[in-house]
């Protein structure tokens, strides 16, 4: 009878403070990998997708594709009670000063939001990229079907929007597919500016830019890593914080640090199988992806994407030479591979929407002391809070306790120098917000 008292008290502070949710387990079963085929297909068959390509057409070109991811988009509001907001949100863009546009055009997005029952103001968003192109970017009428850049990060972000549909959040999530990423990331641009200016709460956002591939050009074939892209610092910080970071510590903390450790361990949690590989850097060496013109106005935001590039199936006419087969078709995207990418942002996507605000300020104190002191804001509606620390070179967060529904702790025996620190929030319902860094010093 002791053991059985003792199983059961476990179980039970278990459920409280650390439980896996079984509903994140049933997002990850219901993420289909014939939808993400059907979608790729239908995107590649559209041609060419080049930003700048036939908007009149109803079979080829940036225009039909545009409509037909609404249009599914519209569908998917359908099945769940009008839950999507869907609308375009467009930018003109003009040739000059601009080196990789061939006319002036309206660069438009499709942009579909699900509100959130508490915080409807507080977004997480998931893109992809609408537009492909061929190996001359200017070249808007050769076929470039884009199979793996960008319609798997399109297909994701659609597919997640249909599982995700089926149940309610806290938090607002948006699914939208971005345009003009391949002449100057212009449909990032424009939704970030669109973001900032009607005051959105963004949580992060996940920018989805090749999800499909698994056999680099180097040989490699992995189908269970993929990167996280982050930039260590906002690059809108003040001087004021450049200058407390090198007393203080925090040059690899940054908001979109904070959410690629966050998708790490929601990754390592429920998809063990899965590698994920933080990369420190904004995106690829002197390369840009859609996460960056949010990164640029002060939120967080990060790439995930494939760990093997193959660049003959990269910005390519579709041609052999030398025995060498050029061109991004879909006979090169591996769907189990997207499928669990897909799979990945979804949990993460829902673990956010679900979690509590993040503490909006930490301070830490503990100079010359053998212990840490940290103090919080409260959050409306967290029960408790996670305080977590590691090693000043380890990339993750690996040591951790749970705090009850307080707003000070005090971690006895560890000392300040040897460590970073952190806060995050726990909602009632389990789920957890991104770890919040110090930015206020107690003496």
């Amino acid at each position: 009878m002791k053991f059985i008292l003792t199983f059961f008290t476990l179980c039970c502070f278990s459920f409280t403070w650390g439980q896996t949710s079984p509903k994140i387990y049933e997002i990850i079963d219901n993420i289909s990998e014939d939808e993400l085929r059907n979608k790729v297909q239908t995107l590649v068959d559209f041609g060419t997708r080049n930003t700048f390509s036939d908007t009149l057409s109803n079979t080829r070109g940036i225009g039909a594709a545009r409509r037909w991811i609404k249009s599914e988009f519209e569908t998917i509001s359908n099945s769940c009670d009008n839950c999507l907001e869907v609308f375009y949100q467009k930018d003109f863009v003009t040739k000059e000063g601009n080196s990789r546009v061939p006319h002036d055009a309206w660069v438009v997005n499709v942009v579909a939001v699900q509100k959130g029952t508490k915080y409807p103001n507080r977004y997480i968003i998931m893109s992809g990229d609408i537009d492909s192109r061929a190996s001359d970017t200017m070249d808007f009428t050769t076929d470039a079907p884009g199979a793996n850049d960008n319609a798997t990060g399109m297909a994701g972000t659609l597919e997640a929007a249909r599982v995700l549909s089926q149940y309610k959040f806290e938090n607002s999530i948006v699914y939208v597919g971005l345009s003009g990423e391949e002449q100057g990331l212009f449909g990032g641009k424009g939704l970030a500016q669109y973001a900032k200016n009607k005051d959105w709460d963004i949580i992060g956002v996940l920018n989805n830019d090749m999800i499909g591939n698994i056999e680099g050009v180097d040989g490699i074939i992995d189908n269970r890593t993929f990167r996280i892209f982050s930039e260590p610092t906002p690059p809108n910080e003040t001087e004021k914080q450049r200058r407390l970071r090198r007393f203080y510590g925090g040059e690899v903390d940054g908001i979109s640090r904070q959410l690629a450790r966050y998708i790490h361990k929601t990754t390592k949690t429920y998809l063990p199988e899965m590698n994920p590989m933080m990369v420190y850097r904004l995106d690829r060496f002197g390369r840009g992806g859609h996460h960056r013109p949010f990164n640029d106005l002060g939120f967080a935001g990060i790439r995930i994407m494939e760990a093997h590039e193959n660049y003959t199936q990269q910005h390519q006419d579709i041609r052999e030479e030398n025995g060498i087969k050029y061109g991004d078709v879909i006979e090169h995207v591996n769907f189990g591979y997207t499928k669990k990418l897909t799979a990945v942002n979804a949990i993460n996507l829902a673990s956010l929407a679900w979690a509590p605000p993040a503490p909006k300020t930490v301070a830490i104190g503990g100079i010359v002391e053998a212990s840490v002191k940290l103090k919080w804001d409260k959050v409306d509606g967290a029960t408790g809070y996670k305080i977590y620390w590691r090693d000043t070179t380890s990339p993750t967060w690996d040591h951790s306790r749970t705090v009850g529904d307080i707003s000070e702790f005090t971690l006895e025996g560890i000392v300040i120098d040897n460590y970073f620190f952190g806060v995050s929030a726990i909602g009632e319902n389990n789920f957890e917000s991104v770890v919040t860094f110090p930015n206020q010093i107690m003496r």
